[in-house]
């Protein structure tokens, strides 16, 4: 661990990266107007008082804006990466200097460094844990248990951590209550949608500069990630195929006007390959020996598992990198299959992540969440508990205001409309 000249405890990159940070944040901020709101309130009431918060996110500008009105509404705020690729190293050098925050994260970390710095950001000793993924969870449930104690309560921000966490409490092995804010409909409907969407395409974009227009997208997925990133990949030209194992959700898409088939059907044909699932091995050997050459796969979904790596390393008589984020696999048989960010998540690993407009949304709900679970942490169970459709309501609320939006309210007799059974035709 190295400390700056702010003697705060951090492993980061750089600090003289700093300015550069300070600019992205403050780009960032302007574009969080809800955040900024409930940030106000919080230097006013201070509801964080003395709390000790861990979290475990994307260490991006927007995620600087979540820490920033954390710290200011009295919390005392530590924060480590949730991806060994999607650390902007002049954010966390800008957030160890200008604001005091410990960072422990740096972009292109091994296996190793991403674990001790969860293991760093645990010895904070947390009232209250934030997470992208689960993973802090994990390990403060296995290897530090120590500082479970102390610990009342916790928020995930993802699809994947959700399932996890859920497995936790039905095994009765969750120690502490949970807020679901992937769940809140102002996070999964415009976060998931409109973010992965938008910043998947333009992270794939940045890696390849490979034309849209006129090929064949197949998205592995149809949940709201799916749907954003099928819109988008249609919006720029592509015909856009999609996988899926739910029959409902396949139903949509082909009620929506894509094309829907089986994966073995599909990797025959498609020229560009992004898995958003939550799940293991949605590409595998059987699609890689059937691909085009020249075939590019990646993923959007929070862990580096969706697609088989090992297997497709077994496949390939040599690899090389042919531009940043970009590792081309040349198998037995002269096919070429180019690898985007490690089977990570692209939209961070070679791109910027979400938008900061969208992410106002997200980080919107953690902060309330966080407040409402300090003041009714005793009243909850150790299970997980969806954002409280108050909060959820106030986050749409004030994000349409922001924007300058208004919309009608019903009157007196429509609620009793509404509320009654006894008029009809």
């Amino acid at each position: 661990m190295s400390t700056t000249p702010t003697q705060v405890n951090c492993d980061i990159k750089n600090i003289e990266l700093a300015d550069m940070g300070k600019k992205r944040i403050e780009w960032a901020s302007q574009s969080m107007k809800v955040l900024q709101i409930i940030r106000k309130e919080f230097i006013k009431h201070q509801p964080l008082k003395a709390i000790r918060i861990s979290a475990c996110l994307h260490v991006t500008a927007e995620t600087a804006n979540l820490g920033i009105a954390l710290r200011d509404g009295g919390a005392e705020v530590v924060l480590c990466a949730s991806n060994p690729l999607s650390t902007q190293d002049d954010v966390a050098a800008s957030l160890v200097r200008d604001h005091g925050i410990p960072v422990f994260a740096i972009k292109g970390e091994d296996n190793d460094s991403y674990y001790s710095h969860i293991l760093a950001a645990l010895d904070h000793k947390p009232h209250i844990t934030m997470d992208d993924g689960a993973d802090l969870v994990t390990v403060l449930h296995t290897k530090r248990q120590d500082a479970l104690d102390g610990v009342i309560g916790g928020t995930e921000e993802t699809t994947t951590g959700i399932i996890r966490l859920r497995a936790m409490a039905k095994e009765g092995v969750l120690r502490y209550p949970i807020i679901a804010v992937n769940d809140a409909d102002t996070k999964h409907l415009f976060d998931n949608r409109y973010g992965t969407g938008q910043s998947t395409i333009d992270g794939i974009i940045r890696a390849t500069n490979f034309l849209l227009a006129g090929s064949k997208f197949v998205v592995a997925g149809y949940g709201w990630c799916g749907r954003g990133l099928a819109s988008r990949a249609r919006g720029a030209g592509a015909e856009v195929i999609i996988t899926e194992v739910d029959p409902t959700k396949a139903l949509e898409a082909v009620m929506d006007g894509f094309r829907v088939m089986s994966m073995p059907e599909a990797a025959t044909i498609g020229d560009v390959f992004c898995t958003v699932t939550g799940n293991k091995s949605v590409l595998t050997r059987q699609h890689f020996e059937v691909m085009k050459d020249g075939a590019i796969i990646a993923n959007s979904g929070h862990f580096n598992v969706e697609i088989d790596i090992p297997a497709l390393e077994r496949m390939a008589s040599s690899k090389r990198t042919t531009r940043n984020f970009v590792e081309e696999y040349s198998l037995k048989d002269g096919r070429k299959i180019n690898l985007l960010g490690e089977g990570r998540l692209i939209n961070l690993a070679a791109a910027e992540g979400h938008p900061a407009s969208v992410m106002d949304m997200s980080f919107a709900d953690q902060a309330l969440s966080v407040e409402y679970m300090v003041k009714n942490h005793k009243s909850l169970e150790k299970t997980v508990y969806r954002v409280p459709e108050e909060l959820d309501k106030r986050v749409a609320k004030l994000k349409l205001e922001s924007m300058g939006i208004k919309i009608d309210k019903l009157t007196p007799d429509q609620e009793e409309y509404l509320a009654s059974w006894s008029e009809g035709t």
